[in-house]
């Protein structure tokens, strides 16, 4: 199983579809599974971190005409100036990201503590020189959407857990910015969301991320051990 591919696909696999929103993965077999989302409101679509790929348009239209395409990590540009070019929307960034509106070809719009006229709140996850991170948050349909800090891809999890805290978070996981919310879904940017009981999964994995941690890279050690 490859960590990562990097052309385009010519299939995805749909994951976390509710009334609202949907998303997918782009690239099934790799390690990384990034996933990707689209959310909607009042009849529009905002792409959130999008992995490019074959049948990804006729599946956004489901939920309405495109409005935007969101870049919630500065590492995840990914596709979002491809797909927002295509649909001749503007990229949008949260205003403290630095050093990625460059490396984007495609229109930029700056937000802040909300996403355009949405409703959609953020939460500052990370803002350091070597990381940026947001999270969005619809209070209405009670979904929060977490890039990269938390995620369900095997890696980032160990037994027990059905969300886990990045394994470069896990002595300082993001209660902060995180831990008031009682989410109904968690939609991450590697593997599958958490629909249900999601609430309790994101306690869970914020209250014991650090006793945990040690299991998780026992676990990583293993894999990478030759025998």
């Amino acid at each position: 199983m490859p960590f990562r591919v990097d052309e385009r696909s010519t299939e995805l696999a749909e994951i976390d579809r509710f009334d609202g929103g949907v998303g997918w993965i782009a690239h099934p077999d790799e390690e990384m599974q990034r996933a990707s989302h689209a959310l909607e409101h009042e009849g529009e679509v905002w792409v959130i971190d999008p992995v490019d790929a074959e049948g990804v348009d006729a599946l956004l239209a489901e939920f309405g005409e495109v409005r935007g395409v969101v870049v919630t990590l500065d590492r995840h540009k990914r596709d979002a100036a491809d797909v927002a070019n295509r649909h001749d929307v503007p990229v949008y960034l949260p205003a403290f990201f630095e050093g990625v509106s460059e490396e984007l070809e495609a229109p930029v719009v700056r937000f802040g503590d909300e996403l355009a006229d949405t409703g959609f709140k953020t939460r500052t996850v990370v803002d350091s020189r070597f990381w940026q991170e947001v999270a969005l948050y619809d209070p209405d349909r009670r979904t929060l959407v977490v890039p990269e800090s938390v995620g369900t891809v095997d890696y980032f999890v160990t037994r027990g857990e059905r969300l886990g805290v990045h394994p470069m978070r896990r002595a300082i996981p993001p209660r902060d910015a995180l831990g008031d919310l009682a989410p109904d879904r968690v939609l991450v940017g590697h593997g599958p969301g958490v629909l249900t009981d999601a609430t309790t999964a994101l306690e869970t994995a914020l209250s014991q991320s650090r006793t945990r941690a040690p299991l998780l890279y026992a676990k990583t050690g293993r894999k990478l051990l030759p025998f």
